[in-house]
């Protein structure tokens, strides 16, 4: 009976002249979704999202400005983002960077923050 199941495994690879080894490589890229992560921590509840078309992973740097001027890191939070482009936000109390990745699964935890 398993010498049957193996030879319609092998009767679907050869058959779809390696489509079907394809599909199995081409998996989804997952993420963390949290919206508040702070020094390795998610005070909220950490999910998963995984990527969909024209989709990448996101993780957004929250910092506060000092009245020097310069910038406190406060939290991150971490979502699957569409279109997402690498940029940073300056308002005269807050700065804002979004950093995009999907070179891999969960690349969207920050380190050094």
């Amino acid at each position: 009976m398993f010498v049957v199941f193996l030879l319609c495994i092998v009767f679907l690879v050869c058959s779809n002249k390696g489509e079907f080894k394809d599909h199995l490589t081409d998996s989804a890229t997952a993420c963390y979704k949290c919206k508040k992560y702070h020094l390795g921590l998610c005070y909220d509840t950490m999910k998963i999202c995984i990527l969909k078309q024209q989709q990448s992973c996101a993780i957004e740097n929250l910092y506060f400005l000092t009245r020097k001027g310069r910038s406190m890191y406060y939290y991150s939070k971490l979502s699957c983002m569409t279109n997402c482009e690498d940029i940073n936000f300056l308002s005269f109390e807050k700065r804002r960077e979004l950093i995009c990745c999907k070179h891999n699964n969960y690349c969207n935890l920050p380190e050094g923050v």
